[in-house]
């Protein structure tokens, strides 16, 4: 009789997770994958600071490689949630020792900063900033989780570089798509794959990017120290991470241009 019950008790669990729907597995997986990047220490992450190699590419040809400093700040989202709400700055830092040159996003514009001074970015660079950012899965769940029109959906699972993974497509409001393999045994995001118009000659851009080596980076949040990004099937940028902390404290100064620095030719993102 005991043998009986434990399997209809079995039975009636598979029963429960085969009457999922696409979308009810879809944000299972999803909610698996914010636990295991930290649960509530990583939706309370305020700052993070990476530090390591980047490398560029062209044709998948090494074109550039530097010590890179990247300074992440999150601001506090509105309640209810905002659709498309960028609620992110961001400071990219270049050099060893005195970080020679830099790239700045705030939530409105970007700028590049050298020892001349600061030259706003073109609006083309820093709309692909916005962009990128708002599909990057890391964001989606630290930032746009409960946005209205936010919609994830299970395609199953597969098989992806000899890993069993969940892949689940998540679309916003305005319908931008972001496929994303979550790893079965550890429930991380292990790759995502996105799709978009250049604006100017409408041709389609798929980018895809890889997400390795997690380690724990204070009190259970789980970041990824090697981030590689292809474009249309080709190596443009990776990142090996020395070092990633957070809640360091990261003021408004790190984020704002001083009072004296000398403004360069261009004009300001409006």
């Amino acid at each position: 009789m005991k043998i009986a019950a434990g399997c209809l008790c079995l039975f009636v669990v598979a029963g429960v997770a085969f009457g999922e729907t696409n979308q009810e597995r879809g944000k299972r997986v999803v909610d698996h994958a914010v636990a295991a990047l930290g649960g509530q220490k990583f939706l309370s992450m305020k700052d993070r600071v990476e530090s390591g190699r980047a490398y560029s590419f062209y044709r998948e040809q090494l074109s550039g490689l530097s010590f890179a400093k990247i300074y992440t700040r999150y601001l506090t989202r509105p309640e209810p949630p905002v659709p498309a709400f960028l609620g992110v700055r961001e400071r990219q830092s270049f050099g060893k020792k005195k970080e020679e040159t830099a790239v700045l996003f705030t939530e409105t514009e970007g700028f590049e900063i050298t020892y001349r001074g600061a030259r706003p970015l073109p609006n083309e660079q820093y709309d692909r900033f916005r962009e990128s950012t708002l599909r990057n899965v890391f964001y989606i769940l630290r930032q746009r989780l409960g946005e209205p029109g936010m919609i994830f959906e299970s395609r199953g699972s597969d098989v992806v570089d000899n890993t069993p993974v969940e892949v689940v497509d998540i679309t916003d409001s305005d319908n931008r798509l972001v496929t994303v393999h979550f790893q079965i045994s550890t429930k991380l995001p292990i790759r995502q794959m996105t799709e978009r118009r250049n604006p100017q000659t409408k041709e389609r851009i798929e980018e895809m990017t890889r997400y390795t080596k997690f380690r724990d980076v204070g009190g259970g949040v789980m970041w990824p120290f090697t981030i590689q990004r292809e474009r249309n099937g080709e190596k443009i940028f990776e990142i090996f991470s020395d070092s990633v902390t957070i809640n360091q404290g990261l003021t408004d100064n790190l984020f704002t241009l001083p009072s004296d620095m000398k403004l360069l030719g261009g004009s300001k993102k409006k």
